[in-house]
């Protein structure tokens, strides 16, 4: 359990920064695909000026204790969140996209969510043993332990086994570890099994938070069907969407922004920061340059009220 801003502040005595600099709502760890360890992140945070931050971690919780240390030394506030892969099939094509979920706000995860985030860790072990595997057929030698090690003991992805292949000079960077190896319909490719969203919006739920579509235009949905997707995903639980996300344009963001409006969905923006993986990405920045400011925290938990 993670203790809210309220409780960390009484029982340690930290001042928590005021509401009135940046924020960001989706940034990555060590702890997944990041390349700043948790508290690495925390810090970075506070020298880029952020109030306020979210760690959401593909499919793991385990840089939250960390971070959560690092932020209440400093005063920043900590938001827990997650983000889960949905299962999304829309069209069983090539270019169907991914759904991607957060969660905001996960101060008590349940049981069901601990059990769920156990699974999941599963089933990513039993996906890169078969990248490994699929590796060894293409005569590349790489062994587990190897690629553990350059995860720093954390959650293993592609990202790491692209580092690898990188480090053996198999190819000259990440990108192009992906565009020949790792990517979507490349010899090293493997799915990743994703949630049902009904499961994921459950398990977010019970644990104290709320339930966001992840840069939506991820889905790969022509605009006239987006807001009847997104209806029936809010009927089934869904809280808000990350309207300004750096993959897409502003004027795309924009327009997310009016229909979640329509839709009295919660808002929020992410720089979907991972470190020197992806050095275009900046802690409180998103889509066209802009700062996220500390409007988009009014609807997370043990913050929007502040």
């Amino acid at each position: 359990m993670i203790d809210p801003p309220e409780i960390i502040d009484s029982q340690m005595g930290f001042t928590p920064r005021p509401l009135n600099g940046l924020v960001d709502l989706h940034t990555h760890s060590s702890a997944s695909d990041g390349s700043f360890s948790p508290a690495e992140l925390i810090a970075e945070a506070v020298r880029q000026g952020l109030c306020a931050l979210a760690l959401t971690d593909h499919d793991t919780i385990g840089g939250l204790e960390e971070a959560a240390r690092a932020a209440r030394k400093t005063g920043l506030r900590f938001i827990p969140g997650i983000e889960l892969q949905i299962q999304w099939n829309h069209d069983n094509g090539e270019n169907s996209g991914e759904f991607h979920l957060l969660g905001l706000g996960l101060y008590s995860p349940s049981p069901g969510f601990l059990k769920t985030v156990a699974d999941l860790a599963q089933r990513r072990e039993n996906r890169n043993l078969e990248i490994l595997e699929r590796m060894r057929e293409l005569s590349i030698d790489i062994s587990y332990d190897e690629v553990k090690t350059l995860g720093g003991g954390h959650s293993i992805g592609r990202p790491h086994f692209a580092a690898l292949l990188v480090k053996r000079r198999i190819v000259r960077n990440i990108e192009q570890a992906f565009s020949r190896y790792l990517g979507r319909g490349k010899a090293l490719y493997v799915p990743k099994a994703g949630l049902e969203f009904e499961r994921a919006v459950s398990i977010i739920k019970e644990s104290g938070g709320i339930t966001v579509l992840a840069h939506p235009m991820s889905l790969y949905v022509s605009w006239g069907r987006l807001p009847v997707l997104i209806k029936d995903l809010k009927d089934k639980g869904l809280d808000g969407i990350e309207a300004w996300h750096p993959t897409a344009k502003a004027s795309s963001c924009k327009r997310l922004e009016e229909l979640g409006k329509s839709l009295n969905l919660v808002i929020t923006a992410g720089s979907d920061f991972h470190g020197a993986r992806r050095p275009d990405r900046k802690l409180g920045i998103t889509a066209g340059g802009r700062k996220i400011d500390a409007s988009f925290l009014e609807a997370i938990p043990h913050l929007g009220n502040d």
